[in-house]
């Protein structure tokens, strides 16, 4: 009888010490072109992020505005952290003790709900949001029209109270110069009928991306 014998194992051969360094350099210049193309990228969410955190709070306030049919307003405060801007949203209803304008008490805080709330005790508090996470002001610089400015007042329809003299009409947010490639402009102008539209503030007027006038 013939004996079958297993066929020779073919021996195998190891990465030599040439190839390793050559996988080693390859992926070494991976990461160098990786790297920062992935860090411009998140940074760039992240700003993207700052506005809508922003037009977040303008929307918020005139919701709640309309939701409960009473005045609103919304309040952005200095971040120390981030140099960015907190913003607050709180409510009032009209009574016979307040009319609810910029300098009268009567408003809803963090801790207590508005005077003359129907809800009583358990009506709407105050919304706050810290800017902590948002991009730092040496990266995206934060300012406002008019200059100082920091409140919008909101009617119960939603429609932006004009007894208030010093409301902001627009919040932009530009980055530093060594960011300008990276990280895009952007604004958000506040109508007289309370919505923040976003837009470029750095194209031309007559471009569909440009800020109204």
């Amino acid at each position: 009888m013939f004996q079958l014998t297993p066929p020779a194992r073919r021996r195998q051969r190891g990465l030599t010490l040439l190839e390793l360094l050559l996988t080693l350099t390859i992926f070494a210049f991976m990461l160098a072109i990786g790297i920062p193309n992935a860090s411009n990228w998140l940074l760039s969410n992240r700003a993207r992020s700052a506005s809508e955190f922003y037009a977040d709070g303008f929307s918020l306030a005139r919701r709640q505005a309309v939701m409960h049919n009473s005045f609103s307003r919304i309040s952005l405060s200095p971040n120390v952290n981030s140099g960015q801007m907190d913003w607050q949203v709180d409510i009032c209803f009209v009574s016979p003790a307040t009319q609810c304008g910029a300098t009268e008490t009567g408003w809803s805080t963090v801790d207590t709900p508005a005077d003359n709330d129907p809800e009583g005790a358990a009506g709407y508090r105050s919304v706050y949001r810290a800017a902590d996470s948002l991009p730092n002001s040496e990266v995206l610089l934060p300012s406002t029209l008019p200059e100082g400015s920091s409140q919008v007042y909101y009617t119960p329809v939603g429609w932006v109270d004009t007894r208030f003299a010093q409301r902001l009409t627009s919040l932009r947010l530009d980055p530093a110069a060594k960011y300008a490639n990276e990280v895009p402009a952007v604004a958000l102008v506040v109508t007289l009928a309370g919505m923040a539209s976003k837009c470029d503030p750095r194209v031309p007027a007559s471009d569909t991306r440009a800020c109204p006038p």
